[in-house]
């Protein structure tokens, strides 16, 4: 029996009380484990797509600024050359490179996982997870090259595509509650991340104290994990004892859910193809929508230029991303509230945006950037509905022994929609820039 049942027995004044308290005791374990397990996901959702998040908001940084030799206040005292003869006032390198730098390493990851993944139990994959996420900060910080930079956030993207499809994976040994709070974490990675970027730089830090002040993240990663999950319970409802026993475990013990039975790695490859098959209808809709709100966010945001505003490009960049960012922290956590079933639906309105903004960026017909701002929220909805509802749908239609595999096949959708438009993207702001 666990030390606080223990504990009881030695504090009871009488049988009667003892047994009372023991009756008393999983269910209170039950819904403090569930809480515990809530906040955790919530949590392990914040920290894993925090570094990706803002790698994206300092992409304009990361290619107009490059810190001088010798200078260890400042990233960006020197402009890089940009063209001057274009209307966008454009960075020589489209943003979207830093795209697909944060994305591809993602992508790579996704589709090799389902054929050897499994075989990587969970605790040394989140290791290399927080050290990638805190090794991206370090070197983005203390790069004088753009190439390094890169290099950086490459490390972001291995960290947040590894993380991503590990955590994925990991909800399908708890209740499928647990699903809403990972997104709603995912969602507030975006809010904050963004929003701690803008704020920092805004209130005058340099992008490298701003990245070097965002190092405790992995580590409340790496806590979040360690700390804060419990084992999951026992597939037979009715061994109280042991499921009293599980919910105390650390996750790192030998009944974690990597050594679950009825996981993922035992279904022969004939099942793996079924699967996959049954989830091309959620899979089609979300690489549509992230195809089309990234081609808006990489492709676009930069050429969506202002003058007659007083934030400068660069603020006005920052803030595209901090909004679409809170867009999709609220729609991420709206699953209580509205669950869509048809996310095809999402995935036309979105491409819908894609053409309008498209068509701005070409006639220049809205006359405000506070337009701008609306659309931009409104995409950010939409993306963040599509994620969650896509993941709850596959949750609820797959059976026990096919959720582990299905979530993780799942999470290909949005890498591959998002390294589709940052591909197509590079291109297209080329061609724009070279306008006259």
């Amino acid at each position: 029996m666990a030390c606080c049942a223990g504990s009881w027995r030695r504090l009871s004044d009488s049988e009667g009380e003892e047994t009372t308290r023991k009756r008393r005791s999983p269910l209170l374990d039950q819904h403090g484990a569930f809480w515990r397990n809530a906040l955790g996901f919530w949590l392990l959702g914040l920290c894993n797509n925090f570094s990706y998040v803002v790698m994206l908001s300092a992409a304009h940084d990361i290619l107009r600024h490059q810190r001088a030799p010798g200078n260890q206040s400042h990233v960006d005292p020197t402009p890089v050359p940009h063209n001057g003869s274009s209307r966008f006032d454009c960075n020589s390198v489209s943003t979207a490179a830093v795209l697909l730098a944060d994305i591809l390493p993602t992508l790579l990851i996704k589709l090799l996982a389902p054929f050897g993944l499994h075989l990587l139990p969970y605790s040394p994959r989140v290791l290399v997870s927080g050290i990638s996420a805190a090794g991206s900060f370090i070197l983005v910080a203390f790069s004088h090259s753009v190439e390094t930079s890169l290099c950086g956030v490459v490390l972001a993207s291995i960290s947040s595509g590894l993380g991503e499809i590990t955590f994925l994976s990991l909800t399908s040994f708890y209740p499928r509650a647990v699903i809403s709070w990972w997104s709603s974490g995912t969602g507030g990675a975006g809010l904050l991340g963004a929003l701690s970027y803008l704020g920092l730089t805004q209130a005058g830090l340099s992008p490298q104290h701003t990245l070097l002040s965002m190092l405790g993240i992995p580590a409340l990663l790496l806590a979040s994990y360690f700390f804060s999950l419990t084992s999951p319970a026992p597939q037979n409802p009715g061994a109280e004892e042991e499921a009293e026993t599980a919910a105390r475990q650390p996750l790192m013990s030998p009944e974690a859910p990597e050594s679950k039975p009825d996981s993922g790695s035992s279904l022969s490859l004939q099942e793996r193809w079924t699967v996959f098959k049954s989830l091309l209808p959620h899979i089609i809709p979300l690489v549509l929508v992230y195809f089309a709100e990234y081609f808006i966010n990489q492709g676009l945001f930069e050429l969506l230029f202002f003058r007659n505003t007083t934030l400068s490009h660069a603020e006005q960049y920052r803030w595209y991303q901090m909004l679409y960012q809170a867009g999709v922290f609220v729609s991420r956590s709206s699953l209580r509230c509205c669950h869509i079933r048809h996310t095809w639906i999402l995935a036309l309105l979105q491409c819908f945006n894609l053409g309008f903004l498209m068509a701005d960026v070409w006639f220049s017909f809205l006359p405000s950037i506070y337009l701008i701002f609306l659309i931009v929220v409104y995409e950010g909805l939409l993306g963040g509905a599509a994620y969650v509802n896509t993941f709850h749908n596959i949750a609820l239609e797959t059976s026990d022994e096919h959720r582990e595999f299905a979530m993780a096949t799942a999470c290909i959708s949005d890498t591959l929609g998002i390294s589709l438009s940052g591909a197509l993207a590079l291109p297209l702001h080329d061609f724009l820039c070279h306008l006259s």
